[in-house]
């Protein structure tokens, strides 16, 4: 085409008052270089379609977040025939790996881009935290515990070692639990064993054993190992940490065999225990808390009748002693008590920061132990709802600051 133009050139050239040849290759450039952009153009939307086209099956093809997780969950732990419990678990600090992290493909840096931003958009949409939330709520660690079981048959005894324990929750305000174990034989629950009271431990070790003796073996399959881990409380009930139950017609009883279980939540302890409506005044100037124990509200029964009698305890707890006690009159066949009583406590300000009110909801008994209906921490490092409620106090002096507390195991 520029040959083209340059031959008539030649020919326009040689008329007179003709311009010049370099006007002429100049023109000719740029008509060329505008023939080409226009080009150029219709193959950029083109090339915008098909790009188009690939990024939405980029889209559709690209796994959810769950997918790699839901391959890796379904692997499943076997123990060998007869022989110890073999713990396949991850080992804690180290990573899992996967088919994935083996080998990697060269990939354009047009999927890159598009794989890039599926993510994002992927870990930015609400399902996605939502689920995440709840697994970790489901995933409540509660510890685990190591026990061993195995069968006499010359004996006929059945022998339970308890081991050790490992995480265990705090239950206790000062940020520790006394931890010990129950063994049954469901489904009978009027029989137990007890190891000891390991003191302010949530890594305890026990190392003992027990024996159910003169037991046949065509009984014994028919049994569930029960377990449950407690905290001990001299001054109240003891409360539940968690739970392991083991079918033994599931386990090969003809030698000892080791097992870590994780700790489930203590069946009873589920459901509501009820609230509680109090409120607190301090004083400064008189170096006093007024604790009022208003009235409380679907409370759980725990007798037969379907009822309970509920009275209120109040203990001041300065670091990790006991200091004083009071206590409400007790209401009888009552699920939604009203109390209004108050109760003042002496505390100097510079205590205020290590001291804990302890209230706690009993049902009253007369021909057995009083039962604990549920408990409420307050201070500066209890729950959300309690603290909330402690600097209340504080930052209101002289007023009675009034709130509604649920009730916990």
């Amino acid at each position: 085409m520029i040959c083209d133009l340059l031959t008539r050139s030649d020919l326009y050239l040689s008329s007179p008052g003709a311009p010049s040849r370099d006007v002429l290759l100049v023109s000719a450039i740029i008509t060329v270089s505008l023939s080409v952009t226009v080009v150029l153009c219709g193959l950029c939307h083109w090339c915008q379609r098909k790009l188009g086209k690939r990024y939405k099956n980029s889209l559709e093809t690209v796994g959810t977040p769950d997918s790699g997780r839901g391959r890796s969950e379904k692997k499943a732990i076997k123990l060998p025939a007869g022989g110890k419990a073999v713990n396949t678990a991850p080992v804690p600090g180290q990573t899992p790996h996967d088919e994935s992290d083996r080998r990697t493909e060269p990939r354009s840096s047009v999927s890159d881009l598009v794989n890039s931003l599926t993510s994002e958009m992927l870990m930015l949409s609400p399902g996605s935290e939502e689920d995440e939330a709840h697994e970790g709520c489901s995933r409540e660690n509660l510890g685990r515990i190591q026990f061993s079981v195995g069968y006499n048959f010359q004996e006929s005894t059945l022998t339970v070692k308890i081991m050790k324990a490992q995480e265990l929750p705090a239950k206790d305000f000062s940020g520790t639990s006394d931890p010990f174990v129950k063994i049954y034989l469901l489904p009978d629950k009027k029989h137990k064993l007890e190891t000891k009271v390991k003191r302010k431990n949530l890594n305890p070790h026990w190392n003992e054993t027990f024996l159910f003796e003169g037991f046949p073996y065509e009984k014994v399959v028919q049994r569930i190992l029960y377990l449950q881990v407690l905290d001990y409380d001299r001054f109240s009930r003891n409360d539940p940490i968690g739970e392991v139950s083991i079918p033994l017609n599931k386990v090969d009883l003809t030698q000892m065999q080791t097992f870590w279980k994780d700790l489930k939540p203590c069946s009873d302890g589920s459901g509501s225990r009820g609230e509680l409506l109090l409120s607190l005044c301090y004083n400064p100037s008189a170096n006093s808390i007024i604790v009022n124990i208003i009235k409380a509200r679907n409370l759980r029964a725990m007798d037969i009748g379907g009822t309970s009698d509920p009275y209120v305890k109040v203990w001041l707890m300065y670091k990790d002693k006991r200091v004083e006690k009071k206590k409400t009159v007790t209401m009888k066949r009552n699920l939604n008590p009203i109390f209004n009583e108050s109760f003042a406590f002496d505390i100097p300000t510079e205590k205020l920061r290590e001291t804990t009110i302890i209230i706690t909801v009993m049902d009253k008994d007369r021909l057995s132990r009083n039962d604990v209906i549920g408990k409420i921490y307050l201070s500066w490092k209890s729950g959300p709802g309690e603290v909330k409620h402690w600097k209340d106090m504080i930052a209101r002096p002289r007023q009675p600051v009034a709130q509604w507390h649920q009730l916990k195991a």
